[in-house]
C-alpha cells in the first residue's frame, strides 16, 4: 500500500508540474532560438526538468561514472542499453547536448510530448518501414548540424535486464557520417521500475557508465552489423560489471 502511495504521488506531482514546465519551456523556445538554433538552453532545462523526476525520490539513489569523458563540443552517436521507462530521466542527468530518438506516441503526452517537439527531437512509429526511414533521415540531418543523437538500439526496454540485440539504425547514421559512438551504460532502472510496471519498488541503486568513445576509425572498416555487435559486447560487458559490483556490495 505505501508503494502505491508513493507511486501515485509521484505521477500526480509529474502531472501537477509539467504544465508550469512546458510554458517556461515554451518561453524559453520562443525567446532564444533565433540566436540557439540547436536548441542547447532548452535542452539544458529540459535535462533540469527530466532529472527533477529522479531527485525527489531519494530511493532512486543515482550514481555517475565518467561523466568527464563528454566532449561537450563533440558531436556523437550516444547508444545505450534500455532497461525500464526511467532510463531517458536518468540520461538527462547528464546535463548535455542531444536528441533523443523517441516511439511518437510519447509526443502525443500533454506537455512532456509537447516539449520534445519543440525540442526537435526525433519521432519514430515502431514497425512501421517508412516512419524507420523517415527517422534515419531526420537524424543524420540533425546530426549533420551538430547535435549528438541518443538511440536505444535495442528498440524497447528489456524484460530481464539482459541486453538484448541490438538493431543497426545507430550505427548506420554514426558510419554515414563518421561521427564518434558513445556508448552508455545503465544499471539499476529495471529493478527500481520493472517493465510493465507503474508501481515505486522501494530504494534502488542506479548507475550510469559513460564508457570510451569509440572513433569513427575504429568501425570504419566493419559492416553496420559487425559495429553493432561490437558496441553491444562492450556494454553488456560493462553492465555485467557494474550489476556484479551491486551484488557483492549487498552480500557485504
Amino acid at each position: 500500500m505505501k508503494n502505491r502511495l508513493i507511486a501515485v504521488l509521484w505521477f500526480t506531482f509529474v502531472g501537477a508540474t509539467s504544465a508550469v514546465f512546458f510554458l517556461i519551456a515554451l518561453a524559453i523556445w520562443i525567446l532564444t532560438r533565433p540566436f540557439d538554433p540547436k536548441l542547447k538552453i532548452l535542452q539544458q532545462f529540459t535535462c533540469f526538468w527530466a532529472a527533477l523526476y529522479t531527485w525527489i525520490i531519494p530511493a532512486w539513489k543515482i550514481k555517475i561514472e565518467g561523466r568527464e569523458k563528454i566532449q561537450r563540443e563533440t558531436t556523437y552517436m550516444v547508444v545505450s542499453n534500455h532497461q525500464s521507462m526511467l532510463d531517458i530521466l536518468v540520461l538527462f542527468n547528464l546535463f548535455f547536448h542531444f536528441k533523443f530518438v523517441s516511439k511518437i506516441e510519447i509526443f502525443k503526452v500533454p506537455f512532456i510530448g509537447w516539449n520534445m517537439y519543440l525540442n526537435n527531437y526525433i519521432r519514430l512509429r515502431r514497425g512501421d518501414r517508412k516512419s524507420v526511414e523517415k527517422m534515419l533521415k531526420d537524424a543524420e540531418k540533425s546530426l549533420a548540424e551538430g547535435n549528438s543523437i541518443l538511440i536505444f538500439p535495442e528498440g524497447s526496454r528489456s524484460p530481464d535486464g539482459n541486453v538484448r540485440p541490438f538493431k543497426t539504425g545507430a550505427f548506420i547514421l554514426a558510419k554515414k557520417i563518421q561521427t564518434p559512438i558513445l556508448p552508455i551504460v545503465i544499471s539499476g532502472t529495471n529493478t527500481a521500475l520493472p517493465k510493465y510496471s507503474l508501481n515505486f519498488h522501494g530504494s534502488h541503486g542506479i548507475r550510469i557508465r559513460v564508457l570510451d568513445e569509440i572513433p569513427y576509425e575504429n568501425f570504419s572498416a566493419m559492416t553496420e552489423e559487425e559495429t553493432a555487435e561490437m558496441v553491444r559486447g562492450i556494454i553488456a560487458k560493462e553492465l555485467e560489471d557494474l550489476q556484479s559490483t551491486a551484488e557483492e556490495k549487498k552480500a557485504a
